[in-house]
């Protein structure tokens, strides 16, 4: 079974940078690497959100209140999907979770423990 294992949360002061690490642990390479990979994030009290998503270095996504401010990429042979986060905001507070995605872009495997982000000063 396919766990997913995020990491690299913290509590962060408005401005600052955070990079999280996702891991898709028990997964073989062949499998990892065909996939689109996103980063998630749910806020307390809302739904959770696709916030960035990569197929490849020419192939990446942003939702709009990221753009120019997160960055996502991927490591294949370690089976690893990061995502750098800068200039961060009090908005950005939430947990933080990667999956892959659908053809329909919905999430493929059951959701990892995520990892809280906080931004505050």
């Amino acid at each position: 079974q396919v766990q997913l294992v995020e990491s690299g949360g913290g509590l962060v002061q408005p401005g600052g940078s955070l990079r999280l690490s996702c891991v898709a642990s028990r997964m073989i390479t062949s499998v990892f690497n065909p996939n689109v990979w996103g980063w998630y994030r749910q806020a307390p009290g809302k739904e959770r959100e696709l916030v960035a998503s990569i197929f490849s270095e020419t192939s990446r996504n942003y939702e709009d209140s990221v753009k120019g401010r997160f960055t996502i990429s991927r490591d294949n042979a370690r089976k690893r999907v990061f995502l750098q986060m800068s200039n961060l905001k009090p908005e950005d507070t939430a947990v933080y979770y990667c999956n892959a995605l659908s053809a329909t872009k919905q999430p493929k495997y059951h959701w990892g423990q995520g990892t809280q982000v906080t931004v505050s000063s």
